[in-house]
């Protein structure tokens, strides 16, 4: 929040990240999205976000090198990987509900949306021109949606998915009208690692092993060089980080659907600070648990709390409101 973004950039460019699409990058200011995807050593791929036809006539990044006047992209639809001498070609599904989630002044000149036509078009200009063993998608439209759009374009061997932070053991596979397609996501907050193993004969998927391998942290060494990269980011920051508010009493987690125990506590301390009736928390599935007996400090807050528009709001609410923005979220 405080470096907006820069720090996860770093991160990502020490940890060694090749491909990238995405998600919250979109909460930061636009100017700012593009400043920090120049900074990444790696490629940011995501084919179904759009500049706006308005926009076009007077774009402000049209000298980003990811923007394509002819088709209206603002960022590459997809990456050539040589990996293990097999030709691969990764696609990108940035969060397609990003404006309806967010708020669109973040974004005004960029259009979202799952578009299945678009991909299938992307998918079958790649097959065609790169002629690649395989085709992979980097997907943030959740497990549902990843399963929904498998059975619906053809010739994608995989889709690696995220959003819904699903920690899936094993792949389903999902037929469609000219194959099919494994689809896989691993998870959240580095609990696990999704590792596919894939057989290529004769410019084709043939098998396949995958693994969801847990990540004990506890058991592992920390890598010197982005501890020292963490500590020296969070350094500035450090005391108002640690600052100690109160003790757990219970688990505090947030990882459920509908609810968790430190969703109840956000939605006691509105209801309190407020005095509202009824407390509304966004639906967010991300934020380290916190243990009976441990500290709870402004860093854990803020791991639960900080997006880049952080109001709360009391407002009166007829019934027949309440019940449209419920289904609206559903």
């Amino acid at each position: 929040y405080w470096t907006r973004g820069m720090d996860m950039v770093g991160a990502c460019n020490l940890l060694g990240v090749d491909v990238m699409t995405g998600h919250w990058e979109f909460t930061y200011l636009d100017e700012e999205v593009i400043k920090n995807i120049g900074e990444f050593k790696g490629d940011f791929v995501a084919q179904n976000v759009k500049v706006r036809e308005e926009a076009l006539f007077d774009y402000r990044f049209a000298d980003f090198p990811g923007f394509d006047e002819d088709l209206g992209r603002a960022f590459k639809p997809y990456t050539i990987k040589e990996v293990g001498g097999v030709k691969v070609a990764v696609v990108g599904q940035a969060f397609p509900y990003t404006p309806i989630a967010n708020p669109q002044r973040f974004m005004p000149d960029w259009s979202f949306g799952i578009d299945d036509g678009s991909m299938q078009e992307v998918v079958d200009r790649v097959r065609e021109e790169d002629k690649p063993d395989l085709v992979v998608v980097l997907s943030h439209n959740g497990m549902d949606v990843d399963l929904k759009m498998a059975s619906r374009v053809t010739g994608i061997d995989v889709i690696f998915g995220g959003h819904t932070h699903d920690g899936m053991p094993a792949p389903t596979i999902v037929e469609n009208a000219s194959g099919k397609t494994l689809v896989t996501n691993a998870g959240s907050n580095g609990k696990f690692l999704g590792v596919m193993d894939l057989e290529v004969k004769d410019g084709k998927l043939s098998d396949y092993r995958y693994r969801l391998l847990p990540v004990f942290s506890n058991l592992l060494d920390p890598n010197a060089e982005m501890v020292e990269y963490i500590t020296g980011v969070r350094a500035p920051y450090k005391a108002q980080l640690e600052e100690d508010l109160a003790t757990a009493e219970e688990t505090l987690f947030r990882r459920g659907n509908f609810n968790g125990t430190f969703d109840q506590v956000i939605c006691d301390a509105l209801r309190k600070v407020h005095d509202a009736q009824i407390s509304l928390s966004p639906g967010f599935r991300w934020g380290t648990t916190v243990l009976p007996g441990q500290k709870i400090t402004m860093d854990n807050v803020m791991d639960q709390t900080c997006i880049t528009y952080p109001e709360t709001y009391r407002r009166e609410m007829s019934g027949a409101d309440i019940k449209l923005i419920l289904e609206d979220v559903c």
